[in-house]
């Protein structure tokens, strides 16, 4: 420090610049003091002594709990190369660094008209509800920050804040996707499937279809976003790419009759089970069982082929992390809790299985229910993922093919790195395919000029991982491309991307799907729904 700090009294004797940040001298600025390294206390933060306890805003909103949560920031940019917003050649406004910056700002004016107008400005909410849209929430920005910011939970701490406020933008195709993820009732649930199959995705593909040559110019050359992009480029930017056909036309529970919420469902294989038979309990979440109902019935099928009993939880649940990823925090906190009641009654009435697992076909869900104490409700349990649980049981492929592999924000797979399980159980023909495939929950709906921005980066690394599946020889020229995952949303996500390669096609599924396929054959949906229907499910009351 000592060279620095001779240097720093030269050309800057009276210690104008940054003063207090790059180092300390104690007192008179000369060397005769100790030069130490500077800490974070003359670090700029907005200036809540100047608002005292006369803030409305600070007593009405956690708007402070917010600024705290940033205040340490170096502004290094060690954050950007990991952000899925942060895109270069569409938009680079919003890494979690300026984000930051952003915030510390926003709070600074929130402070200041407060004080000044009673009242904030209509304008300066938009700008906040614009830095809390642009995030994926995947976390990945708190590994490498040396001061442990996590953006995305700040992200969600803001969109709560609007809600609480009642500045959030209604948006009517995020509501809808939240509303259906939400329900518990089967017949509701039935209805809103039934349109956003039936209608909403069929009225998208048609519209992608219309207006192709407008969309292919849009996601080539994306226009970065400072605010929302208006409603005629944000309709363009929802149909450039087709959201995936051909989905199963009812939920897995409507498929095997397990709808009743006063029934707890135990399904076996009766001719290689009995009582005593390990028993796991499967948590499917919502994509797994509501919309990409395969996944959920792939797990259970291939639980039936392991030879254990899977208990699931009576009637349609949800985890809650959907809710929380929006903002929505009471209700998050409330499904949470219910759930959690109800699993110890379920643990009660089932005390004689000693379930000791609980398997988790989603990362989203695997992430919530770690916060749920698995551990108390079925004592010495653990979580872990149906593709780690197959590992452990010896259930593999050899290989099983070429393929690329999409690892989510949210990767359920813990034990080990994601894409060692993945070539385990399918063979070393696997390359990892990075970045966010722009679906991410509901972003795509609520902001499909982000999603878009997204979608392009992840579009550059699918054509490199397409270029090397083709070198390595695995694939013949004209071939498609098969793209596996282990999340619902991802699954969308990649789905989207179908008609984006340069030769052939981009097929995307779930990686316990492509092992139910090659394990139990071509047929292994309806096979498995009839041989659990025809006296494969015990239904306890709960």
């Amino acid at each position: 420090m000592r060279p620095f700090a001779e240097y720093k009294l030269k050309v800057d004797p009276q210690g104008c610049f940054n003063k207090g940040k790059l180092l300390r001298i104690s007192e008179a600025p000369t060397l005769s003091g100790e030069a130490r390294q500077a800490d974070l206390s003359n670090a700029y933060t907005p200036s809540f002594g100047l608002m005292g306890h006369e803030s409305l805003i600070m007593q009405q909103s956690d708007i402070g709990a917010i600024a705290d949560s940033v205040k340490n920031c170096l502004r290094c940019g060690k954050c950007k190369p990991v952000c899925a917003t942060h895109v270069p050649r569409a938009n680079l406004l919003y890494s979690p660094r300026n984000k930051i910056l952003a915030t510390s700002l926003l709070v600074e004016a929130f402070l200041y008209e407060e004080q000044t107008r009673r009242g904030i400005s209509i304008r300066h909410w938009q700008e906040f509800e614009d830095v809390a849209d642009h995030c994926t929430v995947c976390h990945k920005c708190l590994s490498p920050c040396p001061v442990d910011i996590d953006f995305g939970d700040v992200t969600m701490n803001m969109r709560n804040l609007l809600r609480k406020m009642g500045k959030k933008t209604f948006r009517p195709a995020g509501a809808a996707a939240m509303f259906m993820l939400s329900a518990t009732n089967p017949e509701t649930i039935r209805l809103a499937r039934s349109v956003m199959v039936n209608i909403a995705i069929k009225a998208q593909r048609l519209a992608s279809d219309f207006l192709k040559v407008i969309g292919r110019r849009q996601t080539k050359a994306p226009p970065a976003s400072v605010g929302t992009a208006p409603i005629k480029e944000q309709v363009i930017h929802f149909v450039n790419k087709k959201l995936p056909g051909g989905l199963p036309k009812k939920t897995a529970r409507a498929l095997l009759d397990i709808e009743d919420k006063d029934y707890v469902p135990i399904i076996r294989d009766p001719s290689a089970t009995s009582a005593e038979t390990e028993a796991v309990f499967y948590f499917p979440g919502c994509g797994s069982e509501r919309l990409f109902s395969q996944v959920g019935l792939a797990t259970q099928a291939m639980l039936w082929h392991a030879g254990v009993q899977a208990v699931l939880p009576p009637g349609y649940l949800c985890c809650g992390y959907p809710q929380r990823g929006s903002g929505l925090f009471d209700k998050a906190e409330k499904i949470i809790t219910d759930n959690r009641v109800l699993f110890h009654r379920v643990a009660n009435t089932l005390n004689y299985l000693d379930i000791k697992t609980v398997v988790v076909s989603c990362g989203t869900c695997y992430d919530q229910l770690q916060g749920y104490e698995f551990d108390q409700i079925f004592p010495g349990s653990r979580i872990i993922d149906i593709h780690e649980y197959l590992l452990e049981k010896g259930i593999t492929l050899k290989n099983a093919g070429s393929f690329l592999f999409h690892d989510p924000c949210h990767s359920p797979m813990k034990l080990q790195e994601p894409i060692k399980t993945v070539r385990a159980l399918l063979g070393d023909k696997v390359i990892q395919s990075e970045r966010c495939c722009g679906e991410a929950g509901t972003l795509a709906l609520n902001r499909p000029d982000v999603s878009t921005q997204v979608r392009f980066r992840k579009e550059e690394e699918i054509r490199k991982g397409e270029l090397q599946l083709r070198e390595m020889g695995g694939l013949g020229p004209k071939e498609n491309i098969k793209m596996l995952t282990s999340c619902p949303a991802c699954l969308q996500g990649l789905s989207r991307f179908g008609e984006d390669l340069q030769n052939g096609l981009l097929q995307a599924d779930y990686i316990v799907v492509e092992m139910a396929n090659q394990i139990l054959g071509d047929q292994w949906l309806p096979d498995y729904v009839k041989k659990a229907n025809a006296g494969g499910i015990e239904r306890v009351l709960v």
